[in-house]
């Protein structure tokens, strides 16, 4: 069974810094796309940033040069580093990939647990 585990949330000053880590374990044959959601209280959950299987990016105009993803296809990781971290960041953070896996190797969207980033001003 695959599973996205999350880490690296947490409460920040404005202005400062939070790096998250996802991890996907199982029977992974192999990853397509990875990105980070977010979800504010009342509001849609909305993209934040993804990053294709060769490296291609992209990311959510409010977090465009702020904001950082990457991946380590040798650990079925992928990162976020968020700077300059705003109040309105705050969210529930959510880790998504596209895997396949299994003894049929079907492909499937799967989520992580979410973690919370607080930002004080």
């Amino acid at each position: 069974q695959v599973q996205l585990v999350e880490s690296g949330g947490g409460l920040v000053q404005t202005g400062g810094s939070l790096r998250l880590s996802c991890a996907a374990s199982g029977k992974i044959f192999s990853i397509n796309a990875m990105g980070w959601y977010r979800q504010a209280p009342g509001k849609q959950r909305e993209l934040v940033a993804v990053i294709s299987a060769g490296g291609s990016t992209n990311y959510a105009d409010s977090v465009k040069g702020r904001f950082t993803i990457s991946r380590d296809n040798a650990k079925n990781t992928v990162y976020l580093q968020m700077n300059s971290l705003k109040p309105e960041d705050t969210a529930v953070y959510y880790c998504n990939a596209e895997i396949r896996s299994g003894e049929y190797l079907l492909l499937f969207n799967y989520w992580g647990q979410g973690t919370q980033i607080t930002v004080s001003s």
